[in-house]
């Protein structure tokens, strides 16, 4: 397993991390939470030490299950989770409705207290590795959440600080009130564009880079049978890139690195997340996994070196066949 460590934080983790947002079922149809206790175990059985939540994953039933399957493990895993997503106050901005109840984007001081008090109870530990704000808070001046996290890590509750879906500029601004350990950014082969946005802004102050959704929620795991379907909350059901004619499309992109695939063993998906990792846009690769099965063969892409010749190739296929992408 390849590793890294969280910017200025100097915390070691692996380069592949476990996503827990489908655990949460939220979004997801559903979940089976002792399959994704086991996952869990798989993933660091397998190498995998970071492990990412969010209290918003299930309204804190993501978090639960961490906590259950870290249970006499604590200590082999730096855990990430979230604040800024939340259901106990209506102050901020009103963002989504999450099992009937109304979740406000929020990164008040106090609200940040509540929080990472309710995910330390919900994760079963006295403090979290990784504390990122999920999303931004226009009602709350950046000094303000900053002064928050900063207070946090001066009391232990947690050790570094990171930021996601964030813009360049607000990054900056969180900056100049203290060091950001990490951003968190969905990233993948069909999704990059930060590469031209936030990442010149993360190198040049040593932030880390954790790319979530880097199989772009299935997508890119291999070619999807035409007539699956994607059910309840599911929100595969209503995305156009989950579309016949897209499914089209990654087929035939897929037929063209089959050769690739059978030359390294390994399956598409462990090509993907590969290739993200080898690009050197992202410190950690989030991929997600409900099934101990899962966890095991993302972990696997972990050793997975490619060559020169192989990066071409993925990349000459994408452009091929993938160009047209909704």
């Amino acid at each position: 397993m390849k590793k890294t460590t969280l910017g200025p934080s100097g915390i070691a983790c692996s380069a592949i991390g476990l996503g827990t947002w489908a655990m949460g079922g939220w979004m997801w149809g559903g979940a089976d939470e002792a399959a994704a206790v086991r996952a869990i175990q798989a993933s660091l059985d397998a190498g995998v030490t970071l492990i990412d939540t969010a209290p918003a994953y299930g309204l804190g039933r993501s978090e639960s299950i961490v906590g259950a399957a870290l249970k006499g493990r604590r200590h082999e895993a730096v855990i990430a989770t979230k604040c800024g997503l939340v259901w106990h106050t209506r102050e901020g901005t009103h963002f989504f409705e999450e099992d009937g109840h109304p979740v406000y984007r929020y990164l008040g001081r106090e609200s940040i207290f509540h929080e990472c008090e309710e995910s330390l109870r919900r994760l079963q530990t006295d403090h979290i590795d990784l504390y990122i704000t999920h999303w931004q808070d226009s009602t709350t001046p950046v000094a303000e959440t900053m002064d928050a996290l900063l207070s946090l890590k001066q009391q232990g509750k947690i050790r570094a600080i990171g930021v996601s879906n964030v813009s360049p500029e607000t990054l900056a601004e969180y900056l100049q009130y203290g060091p950001v350990d990490a951003a968190q950014e969905r990233y993948s082969l069909i999704d990059r564009e930060i590469e031209q946005t936030l990442l010149p802004l993360c190198a040049e102050h040593d932030v880390a880079v954790l790319g979530y959704s880097s199989l772009a929620l299935g997508l890119l795991a291999g070619p999807i049978d035409p007539a699956r379907q994607f059910t309840g909350d599911d929100q595969r059901a209503s995305n156009p890139r989950f579309s016949a004619g897209n499914r089209a499309r990654l087929a035939a992109f897929f037929e063209t690195l089959e050769p690739l695939r059978r030359q390294l063993g390994c399956s598409f998906g462990q090509l993907m997340i590969a290739w993200t990792l080898a690009r050197g846009s992202v410190s950690v690769a989030l991929c997600g996994a409900r099934v101990p099965q899962q966890a095991t063969e993302n972990a696997a892409a972990g050793a997975l070196a490619l060559h020169d010749e192989a990066l071409q190739r993925i990349d000459a296929a994408a452009a091929a066949h993938l160009h047209a992408l909704a």
